[in-house]
């Protein structure tokens, strides 16, 4: 081994602190990346795969009943490769085990197997007989969370009509990856399935044989899909077409997408971060160590090493310790990467998702490593090699002293010795002060940021089933019925309250630009279900005009008291003008609210509703929804608080367990950052701190000396990483807002608290450390020094 050599083992051992710091940022940089980028990469390549193999449409339209001739009409529109006309509906299910009705959305598919858009992927079991009607293929999704197995009965209420249903089969499809109804943004698969049934029999239950009420097309490669959309609008629309729609617009298309791109954020804005602060610590070490190294700089050039060689040297320092991050970062992303594929299949149900890391992504990670020692090291290497040996065997000339503002205000002479050195130290160095200021404040950002996604889980759960969800049933009739109905549902068991809803599919139109959205009526001044803002402040619904969300009015360019023009997709299909009320905020999807008597009279109807919302007492629940399960009119039931329990059953302890994971790294990472600067401000000042040790000052003045200039660099940066985390999360929910959903910008408490004592603890944690160091101070070496 040359000489330089053993002194970059003696430097990595002597910085071995400073290095272990340095790579355990390197590892969560790398580790988030690994992971992240492999999720990305699974779901682009699962779906894909899927949609390719089983035949994904590219257009859907429902209607309420057309002929069988309308498929042959729309087979000769320009650019149309296959038409699948089908039958759906959804019935209210008596699931065995399940106290409440679960809804099921019944899709027919031919008795004899046959390629067919949207295919079907069968698990297990087998396809549905010619001759059995009452034969289903169930989802996966369903069938595991209710515990169904081949074999197993359900009860329905098809059309008015009790039936009982054997599942044949269970199976997915790449229409319901995300299975979810179209009402709600989070699965719950205990409550909500789909089954598929032979299109003889399904037809027949709902009187449409020899026609249909909904149809997938797919395109031939190339064709523009805007002219087949008109055209089946037009053909559809004299028999109650909703309006056809792309494949950006179908539900679960628009989940898994929204998906890939948060993945595809995420993957570099996490990782860029930490590997960011990683660059920040290498340039940090490297440059102050090159300035406590600068006599050892020049003996090595005056034994002939050359600029290349030292160079090389600190480069090599700046390696070691981004290296020996990157390796355990890489073991513990490809770790971390099988947890997210079991994550992901309990949300999306694709045949197989691979979290294959290939051999390029490991590489790009260790380039990326390679990158950020290199950046770190760029400013502190150039000053080695550009150093003269002449030079560098001279000291540092010492700085300019002057009277400080302290001594102007005539402070000075009042506060004691150490604490003095302190503001003249900071005062006289406000550069390197500021740099340390920033680089706790980073630490403490990162907090912030992390934390914040756990504050977005709860206020989903305030505002939505807290503040909005009031009711503790909402009921959905299997078509709009007179109001009258209400008197029946408010003399069912335990009901307490009846408030009824009308929802509508329309199209809102403003100059060129358009949304297909949901309105949904409810009563002025309801108690069960209420619009809200951020702040928690109810709005009330206007006796006229729409309250919009706040994103819908930007996509639609209006703002409140513009008109837009509602085209009404069901029933007669009316065309009107409305007026925008006001805009709320909202974090799901895009909707719009009105008074249900202005709606029932912008449609031309009296009193129709789509269901209600109930509040109901607790003892009587199970019977009012067991009456409910068997009720002809009812087609689906939502019970709010088990609704809440699925959400935290999945979406929220998912989202917790990603989270903590972030939340570790984060606080390794301040970990990392404090250690790291409170260990180079003892190798900067170790000579000044020995020399007063020598002049008689005590163990611990000379720790209060340089622990208290650290803790008030400390509590300065609180605040400042307060901002940067707050601004990084807004960043990052700017980047990934869709139209499905939005994360808000809400930041609780107990967040900035954590940050803080996280923060204080690491610099505990340092302090101890760093008073260890001080008491092994070499005082003969300092008095051997040549100044």
């Amino acid at each position: 081994m040359t000489s330089i050599n053993r002194k970059l083992v003696r430097d990595l051992w002597h910085l071995r602190g400073q290095v272990i710091a340095v790579a355990a940022v390197v590892m969560c940089g790398i580790a988030a990346f690994i992971t992240m980028r492999s999720a990305y990469t699974a779901l682009v390549d699962a779906q894909a795969s899927y949609y390719r193999r089983y035949r994904f449409a590219d257009v859907f339209a429902h209607a309420t009943r057309a002929p069988e001739a309308v498929a042959s009409l729309i087979r000769e529109f320009p650019g149309v490769a296959t038409v699948q006309t089908r039958v759906v509906a959804e019935v209210a299910l008596d699931v065995p085990g399940l106290p409440e009705p679960a809804t099921g959305r019944l899709v027919s598919i031919p008795e004899r197997r046959v390629p067919i858009l949207n295919d079907l992927h069968l698990r297990r079991g087998r396809w549905v007989e010619p001759d059995a009607p009452d034969e289903v293929i169930a989802s996966e999704g369903f069938a595991g969370a209710n515990g169904l197995e081949i074999g197993s009965r359900l009860g329905a209420v098809i059309n008015g009509r009790w039936q009982r249903l054997t599942v044949v089969g269970i199976a997915l499809s790449p229409e319901y990856i995300y299975e979810i109804r179209g009402v709600e943004v989070f699965p719950d698969n205990r409550r909500f399935g789909v089954l598929w049934m032979g299109r003889e029999a399904l037809g027949a239950l709902f009187d449409l044989k020899g026609a249909f009420n909904d149809v997938s097309v797919a395109l031939a490669p190339g064709a523009p899909e805007s002219p087949v959309i008109a055209g089946i609008d037009r053909l559809l629309g004299r028999y109650g077409g909703l309006g056809a729609y792309g494949r950006d617009l179908q539900l679960s298309n628009r989940f898994i997408s929204d998906e890939i791109k948060q993945d595809r954020v995420s993957g570099l804005y996490l990782p860029s971060i930490f590997l960011g602060v990683a660059v920040f610590l290498v340039h940090v070490v490297l440059s102050r160590l090159v300035g406590s190294q600068r006599d050892q700089i020049a003996i090595l050039k005056a034994f002939g090493y050359t600029n290349l060689a030292v160079g090389l040297h600190y480069l090599g320092i700046a390696l070691a310790a981004v290296l020996a991050g990157a390796v355990p970062g890489t073991l513990l992303g490809l770790w971390f990467a099988s947890y997210l594929a079991d994550l992901y299949a309990r949300f999306f149900h694709f045949p197989e998702i691979l979290f294959a890391v290939s051999p390029g992504l490991i590489s790009f990670a260790a380039a990326i490593s390679a990158a950020a020692a290199l950046f770190g090291a760029t400013s502190a290497v150039r000053r080695a090699v550009r150093m003269p040996p002449a030079e560098a065997m001279r000291p540092e000339t010492p700085p300019r002293y002057s009277r400080g503002i302290l001594e102007r205000i005539g402070l000075a002479r009042l506060l004691p010795p150490p604490v003095l050195m302190i503001a003249r130290n900071i005062g006289r160095r406000p550069a390197k002060a500021l740099l340390s200021t920033f680089g706790i404040a980073l630490a403490v950002g990162i907090l912030v940021l992390t934390r914040y996604f756990g504050d977005v889980v709860d206020w989903m759960v305030q505002i939505q089933f807290r503040e909005t969800q009031l009711e503790d049933v909402t009921v959905i009739l299997g078509q709009p019925r007179s109001s009258s109905v209400l008197h029946d549902l408010a003399h069912l068991p335990g009901v307490r309250a009846v408030e009824p809803f009308r929802a509508v599919s329309v199209r809102l139109v403003s100059g060129h630009r358009s949304r297909r959205v949901e309105i949904m009526g409810v009563e002025p001044g309801g108690e069960l279900r209420r619009l809200v803002t951020r702040s928690l402040d109810r709005v009330e619904v206007p006796p006229e005009g729409l309250v919009v969300t706040a994103a819908l009015a930007t996509l639609l360019g209006v703002e409140p008291g513009d008109a837009v023009t509602v085209e009404v997709l069901e029933g007669r299909r009316p065309v009107r003008q409305a007026r925008i009320a006001a805009t709320v905020e909202d974090i799901m999807g895009l909707n719009a609210t009105m008074d249900i008597r202005a709606l029932n009279g912008l449609l031309g109807e009296g009193g129709t509703i789509s269901g209600a919302f109930l509040a109901a007492d607790a003892m009587t629940l199970p019977l009012l929804t067991e009456r409910l399960k068997r009720t002809p009119a009812v087609a689906g039931v939502s019970v709010r608080e088990s609704m809440l329990a699925s959400f935290y059953q999945t979406i929220a302890q998912s989202m917790t367990a990603t989270n903590s994971v972030l939340i570790l790294f984060a606080c390794i990472i301040a970990f990392g950052i404090i250690y790291n600067g409170a260990r180079i401000s003892l190798s900067e000042r170790g000579h000044e701190l020995a020399s007063l040790r020598v002049l008689g000052f005590t163990q611990r003045e000379i720790a209060v000396i340089l622990l208290g200039e650290h803790a008030l660099l400390t509590l300065a940066a609180v605040p400042l990483g307060f901002g940067i985390g707050a601004g990084s999360a807004w960043l990052l929910v700017s980047t990934v807002a869709s139209d499905l959903y939005r994360m808000p910008l809400v930041f609780s408490r107990q967040t900035f608290a954590f940050a803080f004592l996280v923060t204080l603890a690491a610099a505990l944690f340092s302090g101890i450390m760093v008073v260890g160091r001080i008491r092994t101070l070499d005082l003969v070496a300092v008095l051997k020094t040549r100044e």
